[in-house]
């Protein structure tokens, strides 16, 4: 099967915010040995203390650009005093919200009453089966590799590296593969992980080729895991088309859902990512045994809360969609402006190629501006600035 890859990237090595930074910064990644050649880089973004005490320089005055974290995320008030009072409870329709959020249907009421949930939330999907709100969508991929026994595993050799680090810490025999490889190597795999759109460089992997490695492993009892934390949200048609979101509802509804696990996160697009919150949605049997892995109360009432009224604000996520959609047109053109080659298609970040990515890095942190450096090829990734201010302050930046 030929593989489908809107804007392929380039194999990356993920490096520290910048290369000049010492142990202040990697001291606080980990790695794990692969072979004697090679080892596992943890680093993620968002360091600004490390970044301060490298630079001498007082962390309120950093512009964090190093995160996809949406800067303006779901503006949340001040939450009921039983919220942080009570345990949170499994049956307040959360499962049956993110479904309706995931299947593209209408919320048939808005969440103004906390004390008067229970059926305002109509689906056109199947029941609230299949659905496990998870603490961030890392909770749910560290945990799968205890979920099969040792077998084999292909992970991007681009991508969001606590995947494999995962899979190769629960003892699977684990392979990297760059989009074009997995054809060849799908008949040898157990397992396929692919992360779509891709972190960092933002490519695509079309849904039709997901859709063939899918039913190649299905049907010898294997997996394919879709971590979608940067996917568009489901507000288009155009938005729908990269997702696996209704393919799964197709299985779903043919309870042929065996072998699909599709992780999503809230702290990206809503802007949510300290509440940890993510998704995962996967035949009701894999979420049933995750959710008893997981034990009691493993999501916290506040996010439970916060989670259902976000989900079920369309009309916020219509307007943040359009607005991100027009800020990433921005910075792209700012960066072209300034030399950058620009790939990928997340609207919550810019991956961008620069002979001197390195340099570029250390220069913006001097100025007190952090972003994502890689190494291999030399590139950066950029988030978005959330004010005028913002935006102001890095032209100047770039200009320098």
């Amino acid at each position: 099967m030929a593989v489908h890859v809107i804007v392929t990237g380039a194999a990356v090595t993920d490096a520290s915010v910048m290369n000049t930074m010492t142990s202040s910064m990697t001291n606080k990644s980990e790695s794990l040995p692969v072979n004697e050649h090679e080892s596992i880089s943890r680093f993620h973004g968002g360091g600004l203390n490390a970044a301060a005490k490298e630079f001498n320089i007082p962390r309120e005055q950093w512009l964090d650009l190093s995160t996809g974290i949406n800067p303006n995320g779901y503006p949340i008030n001040t939450l009921p005093a039983e919220v942080w009072q009570r345990l949170p409870e499994d049956d307040d329709d959360l499962e049956a919200i993110a479904l309706a959020w995931f299947g593209g249907s209408s919320v048939s009421a808005h969440v103004d009453s906390h004390t008067d949930r229970k059926g305002i939330f109509e689906t056109d999907k199947a029941p609230a089966t299949g659905c496990l709100p998870v603490a961030g969508s890392q909770a749910a991929l560290q945990l799968l590799p205890s979920m099969r026994a040792p077998c084999r595993v292909g992970v991007p050799a681009v991508g969001y590296a606590e995947h494999e680090f995962a899979w190769r810490a629960a003892g699977h025999d684990v392979t990297r593969l760059l989009p074009d490889e997995v054809g060849s190597a799908l008949a040898h795999l157990d397992v396929l992980i692919c992360i779509n759109p891709n972190n960092p460089s933002g490519e695509i992997i079309c849904a039709d080729t997901l859709i063939g490695w899918h039913r190649q492993l299905s049907a010898r009892g294997g997996w394919l895991v879709v971590d979608e934390a940067f996917m568009d949200m489901p507000v288009s048609e155009e938005a729908r088309s990269k997702s696996l979101a209704d393919y799964y509802f197709q299985l779903r509804a043919a309870q042929q859902n065996s072998g699909l696990i599709i992780l999503r996160s809230l702290g990206k697009f809503f802007g949510l990512a300290g509440m940890r919150a993510g998704l995962m949605f996967a035949e009701p049997a894999l979420c049933v045994a995750m959710k008893d892995r997981l034990g009691p109360w493993a999501l916290s009432h506040p996010a439970r809360y916060v989670m259902a009224r976000a989900l079920a604000d369309v009309s916020w996520q219509a307007t943040t969609a359009e607005q991100l959609r027009q800020q990433r047109q921005r910075l792209v053109q700012l960066l072209v402006e300034a030399g950058f080659t620009v790939q990928g298609h997340s609207d919550l970040f810019v991956y961008c190629l620069h002979p001197s990515a390195q340099h570029v890095a250390t220069k913006l942190a001097q100025q007190a501006i952090l972003v994502r450096h890689f190494d291999q090829p030399s590139a950066l990734r950029f988030g978005l600035p959330g004010n005028e201010l913002h935006w102001q302050r890095l032209a100047r930046a770039l200009a320098r």
